[in-house]
């Protein structure tokens, strides 16, 4: 697990603010590698073989994908001292989008997760977190041989809102998958007026 180190996992003192964030986006997109990633706790999952049992629902022809979230991953991240993340992975298959629409529930935002090379299977998600009226981030995840579109094409054919953060990350690397769940909640911060005094 990459992102956990027993000797560095905070411990919460019960003070801490904390935020519920949905990580989610299509098949294969790097939603569990990212909550491994940053997950400061030993990060819940649920990946499950594919099988040919999925053929008819699911695509089985992506590289090195062997196995699928099924339910959802978990993982925790202290941005700072007093404001904590709790990271819910949802599986992306359109069969399982009941489970997203539950995990929604008290999410202050979502970061979206892109493969470039499958853009296509992107806009159920975008469509369905627009749906749910979730601010939202999207990260595209830089997979290895994924063509580099410019940000105004991908924000052209993903029809971004102009105030939607478009970010770009690793999410096998700590650094870029820290800083795209940093621009999501910037982005949460300008939605959310401060409190009248």
């Amino acid at each position: 697990m990459p992102g956990f180190n027993n000797s560095d996992t905070p411990v919460l003192r019960g003070d801490e603010r904390t935020v519920k964030i949905l990580i989610c986006g299509h098949l294969g997109a790097g939603k569990t590698t990212l909550v491994n990633t940053l997950s400061q706790i030993a990060p819940v999952s649920t990946e499950e073989v594919m099988t040919s049992a999925s053929t008819a629902v699911d695509r089985l022809d992506l590289p090195h994908k062997r196995t699928t979230t099924v339910a959802m991953d978990f993982g925790r991240l202290s941005l700072t001292d007093d404001l904590v993340l709790y990271l819910f992975g949802a599986p992306g298959q359109e069969r399982f989008f009941p489970i997203l629409r539950d995990l929604a529930t008290g999410a202050l935002g979502a970061l979206v997760l892109v493969d470039t090379r499958r853009l296509a299977d992107t806009y159920p998600i975008l469509q369905l977190v627009e749906d749910l009226d979730l601010a939202y981030t999207v990260a595209i995840n830089t997979f290895d041989g994924a063509p580099d579109h410019p940000d105004e094409r991908l924000r052209e054919v993903m029809d971004l809102a102009p105030d939607t953060p478009l970010v770009k990350c690793d999410a096998r690397e700590w650094a870029g998958s820290r800083d795209a769940l940093i621009a999501l909640v910037r982005h949460l911060l300008t939605r959310t007026p401060e409190p009248a005094r």
